[in-house]
C-alpha cells in the first residue's frame, strides 16, 4: 500500500484511555494568548513521567472567544479526574492567571465533567473579587496590579484517547524532520486533537518497559533506532532510511484523532526523501484503541 509513492506499512496504532479538559486562554493579542497557553502546556510532553500530557489544539479569533479577544484552545490530559483537576488548579494558577492580559474559559461548557476551576482561583483575589457575566458565562473578576483577571467559573472535561501515533521514515534526519513538521502543522488545522510533544514531533520514540536496564519503564525504542540497525537481528528500519520520526496525537475522541492522523501522514509523505510511514503498537495490550493506517489512507 502507497501513497504518494511512499510505502504504507499495514499495520495500526495502539492508543490508550485518558481524561482530558479544554481550555480556552484569550489574551489582548495573538502573542499575549499563546505566552499564557504555552506556559501552562509545559512540561506536559508524556504521563511517563510528567504530571500530564498537554498542548495547543488551535488559534482563534475574536469572533469565537465570549469576550471578542484572539485566544488558544489547550487540552490537558491525566489519567485519574482527581489528578487533571490538581493539573488545572497550578497550571491554570501559577500560568494563566500570572500572564499579562490572560483570561480564562471553559473549553467544554456542556461536558457532563465540571470543575470549579474558576471559582476556586478567584480566592486569590482576597475578598476583592467580584462575579460578573461575560458572554452569558458565569466569571469573576480578580482585580490585579494590571487590572481585573478574568475567570469563567468552570473548566468541563470528558474521557479522551491519548496515543494516537504514526512513524516517519527518510532517507535523512532533516528530510525526516521536514516531513514531521509539516505534519505537526497540518494536525494543528484540524479540531480535537493535540500533539504534546515538543513541537508536535516525537524524537525519542521509547517503548513500554526495557531490554537491559530493569530499572526503567520506558527506555528507546531498539528496533526503530536507524543508528544501531545494522546491530539489531530484528531492526524495523529499512536499509534506505536514517531517521525516523514519531508524531503522537491525544484527542477526544476516535474521529477527530483518525482526521489527524489522516491529515498528519498526506502532509508527511508530499517531502521527497521519505521512504515509509508506519505506527506503534504493543499488539493491543497497551490500549484498547486501534488505529489502522490503512483505513486512514
Amino acid at each position: 500500500m502507497e501513497l504518494n509513492g511512499v510505502e504504507i506499512e499495514d499495520t495500526f496504532a495502539e492508543a490508550f484511555p485518558i481524561k482530558i479538559a479544554r481550555i480556552l486562554i484569550t489574551g489582548s493579542t495573538r502573542r499575549w494568548a499563546m505566552v499564557a497557553a504555552q506556559e501552562a502546556t509545559g512540561f506536559g510532553t508524556s504521563v511517563i513521567m510528567c504530571p500530564a500530557e498537554a498542548g495547543i489544539e488551535k488559534v482563534v479569533d475574536g469572533s469565537e472567544t465570549p469576550d471578542g479577544r484572539p485566544g488558544v484552545y489547550i487540552y490537558i490530559c491525566t489519567f485519574g479526574y482527581k489528578s487533571l483537576e490538581e493539573q488545572l488548579l497550578k497550571r491554570l494558577g501559577q500560568c494563566v492567571l500570572t500572564a499579562p492580559t490572560a483570561a480564562m474559559w471553559n473549553g467544554l461548557p456542556n461536558a457532563e465533567k465540571q470543575f470549579d476551576t474558576g471559582f476556586k482561583l478567584k480566592f486569590f483575589g482576597d475578598g476583592f473579587e467580584s462575579e460578573t457575566n461575560i458572554g452569558g458565562r458565569k466569571a469573576y473578576k480578580i482585580p490585579m496590579m494590571q487590572g481585573d483577571f478574568i475567570t469563567e467559573h468552570s473548566i468541563g472535561a470528558q474521557e479522551g484517547i491519548a496515543g494516537g501515533n504514526f512513524f516517519i521514515m527518510a532517507d535523512t534526519q532533516m528530510t525526516a524532520l521536514t516531513a514531521a513538521e509539516n505534519a505537526a502543522d497540518s494536525i494543528m488545522m484540524q479540531t480535537g486533537t493535540i500533539t504534546p510533544f515538543p513541537g508536535g514531533i516525537v524524537a525519542s520514540g521509547s517503548k513500554v518497559g526495557f531490554t537491559n536496564y530493569k530499572f526503567m519503564k520506558a527506555t528507546t525504542n531498539e528496533k526503530f533506532s536507524p543508528s544501531i540497525k545494522a546491530k539489531i537481528k530484528d531492526t524495523n528500519v529499512p536499509a534506505d532510511v536514517n531517521a525516523i520520526y514519531e508524531i503522537v496525537i491525544n484527542g477526544l475522541d476516535t474521529e477527530s484523532i483518525s482526521r489527524s492522523m489522516k491529515a498528519g501522514i498526506a502532509a508527511a509523505v508530499r517531502v521527497p526523501g521519505v521512504k515509509k510511514i508506519s505506527a506503534g503498537n504493543y499488539g493491543g495490550t497497551l490500549g484498547p484503541h486501534k488505529f489502522y493506517l490503512k483505513d486512514l489512507i
